[in-house]
């Protein structure tokens, strides 16, 4: 089952408890865990270079904090958090729940998507809702929302993927891992790369890499129609572009 095929995507659900754990997830991740307190964080945690390793949504419980992340990402992420935990108090347990979302009327209790309002809500319950015929696809297109696996890869920079227009980082919580990489990149008076919404004539398979000019000036991703996301060299992109026999226009 793959995210844009059932209501919630596939994803992992782990509940974070423990007296340490506020302290605990405020040291590791991009954003800052106050944001999950009546409402939903969304953030990633890095490698110590700064590279990104996982995305996930949050939010604060009676027992401590609900963790929702990829299904395919959870083992590592676990096997990070728990090498990380150290002797802090903090345990880190599959939650007996399942993720719902939706763009139409919210069901009591759901929550925002903090990345962009027409991404509707989540809700979180023992049982999954049926899905309500959004277009997930389409949607992450449309408002360029990058998607673990395809668009964030263990070589992505966030700031690349637009995790500050997402509400991902908070550049004033202090210290956490990466965080010394990703600031310098804040700090740079423009990036140079990052991902960006495209024109495409045609299609072709996620990963292609877009020729312009005989060089290459970048990355094919998630298509919608005519629409497409894509990871490009700005100093590179414009003009008559291509992926394989798909015609790409880029427009700023």
């Amino acid at each position: 089952m793959t995210d844009g095929q059932s209501a919630g995507g596939n994803r992992a659900l782990y509940q974070i408890t423990g007296k340490d754990a506020e302290h605990f997830l405020q040291g590791l991740i991009s954003n800052d865990i106050a944001r999950a307190t009546g409402g939903l964080c969304y953030a990633a945690i890095l490698t110590p270079q700064g590279k990104y390793l996982a995305d996930f949504f949050l939010t604060a419980t009676p027992e401590g904090y609900l963790l929702d992340v990829d299904a395919a990402l959870a083992p590592m992420l676990v096997q990070r958090l728990t090498m990380y935990k150290l002797r802090a108090d903090v345990t880190i347990a599959p939650a007996p729940l399942q993720v719902s979302r939706g763009t139409g009327p919210a069901p009591a209790g759901a929550l925002p998507d903090p990345r962009d309002p027409a991404l509707g809500w989540r809700f979180y319950g023992a049982d999954a809702q049926p899905d309500d015929g959004t277009d997930w696809t389409d949607l992450y297109v449309q408002h360029m929302i990058p998607q673990s696996g395809v668009e964030l890869t263990p070589d992505s920079y966030i700031l690349e993927m637009g995790f500050e227009r997402l509400g991902g980082v908070d550049f004033r919580k202090g210290c956490y891992v990466g965080q010394e990489v990703t600031a310098r990149m804040k700090h740079k008076t423009e990036l140079r790369k990052g991902l960006a919404k495209v024109r495409i004539d045609g299609s072709a398979p996620v990963g292609t890499p877009i020729m312009a000019g005989g060089k290459e000036a970048g990355a094919l991703f998630t298509q919608s129609g005519s629409a497409a996301l894509a990871y490009l060299r700005f100093d590179r992109a414009g003009g008559d572009m291509a992926a394989e026999s798909a015609r790409i226009t880029y427009a700023k």
